[in-house]
């Protein structure tokens, strides 16, 4: 029986352009284009246009005249001038924030192994520590003002009823900042109280079980069992609150807007009065101002996340 010659093909497949080659690795960048985009507008480029500006002597209007690192100098006291008093009150009040403003992490850790238990009114005790996330910093603010009235105020009624003496928190130098770090930690400490509830619903149960028939209870269930489960909650909450303590600017101008005599400035307000006050207009030196606290905040992000990339290292 004789078979039927082969007819070559006389239409080749067509083939296929290079977006189809390459669609897998293409679609997920084309998806994060607009976000990249808007990154670099709104981040990337002011960034950069603040160490422009920084070594520029500028008001804001007029043209910029360029003066090198003279910001610098006059700022950190390089040469023959000295540092400015000014901003090392606001880097040491800053650096009180930073060591104080991290007790909002281990208050939000216990806060949320209390909620997460079953208790009688739970809801209603997770509402009320929640209550302080959802209100501005501006209402916390004045609302921590009334509090800390030298006569009408909450807590000098508390202290007269243990017979202790009247105190003005507010308009006390010594104490005013750590009167506005007590109200920061509020609703920082709301909010790390929602990220640890949020990775303890992820902790492996039968992990927690395998630990309670080795005999782990209480702290070391707690250190060697739920912590290391909650390290992506903890980092979160060291970036957020660390950059909430860099950048404690709505407190301070509610409260006390930098008073009494200077002692509550912190770097991001005195910013602001060089640059945008009625007595600033220093354009250049608020942006050198800027970039000095870019470089802190740098230095902590900076070090959480090769902390976390060298831990997932680690791990494989």
């Amino acid at each position: 029986m004789a078979t039927a010659p082969i007819v070559p093909d006389r239409h080749p497949p067509a083939t296929r352009g290079w977006y189809k080659r390459n669609e897998i690795a293409l679609t997920p960048w084309l998806f994060l284009a607009p976000a990249m985009l808007f990154f670099a507008v709104y981040v990337i480029v002011p960034i950069g246009q603040s160490f422009w500006i920084s070594f520029h002597e500028w008001d804001g209007l007029g043209e910029k005249t360029w003066v090198g690192m003279a910001n610098y100098d006059r700022l950190l006291g390089i040469g023959e001038q000295n540092i400015d008093r000014k901003f090392e009150v606001s880097f040491w009040n800053n650096l009180r924030w930073l060591i104080l403003y991290l007790l909002a992490i281990p208050l939000g850790l216990f806060i949320a192994l209390f909620l997460n238990q079953t208790v009688t009114g739970i809801r209603l005790y997770k509402s009320l520590f929640f209550f302080p996330f959802v209100i501005s910093q501006v209402v916390v603010g004045l609302v921590f003002s009334w509090f800390y009235l030298p006569r009408e105020g909450l807590l000098n009624a508390i202290l007269g009823l243990v017979g202790a003496g009247p105190i003005n928190v507010l308009g006390d130098p010594d104490m005013a900042t750590y009167g506005i770090i007590a109200a920061g930690l509020w609703p920082q400490t709301a909010y790390c109280m929602i990220l640890y509830l949020t990775g303890l619903n992820s902790v492996d149960p039968e992990q927690v079980e395998a630990a309670r028939l080795d005999g782990a209870k209480g702290w070391r269930m707690l250190w060697y069992v739920i912590l290391p489960q909650l390290k992506p909650a903890t980092f979160i909450a060291f970036v957020v609150t660390i950059i909430g303590a860099l950048r404690s600017f709505d407190l301070i101008s509610v409260m006390t807007n930098g008073g009494p005599f200077g002692s509550t400035r912190v770097l991001s307000f005195y910013m602001f009065e060089e640059s945008l006050s009625e007595f600033g207009f220093r354009m250049g030196y608020g942006a050198a101002i800027a970039v000095v606290l870019f470089f802190i905040m740098l230095f902590f992000i900076a070090y959480f996340l090769w902390s976390m990339y060298r831990d997932e290292r680690g791990a494989r």
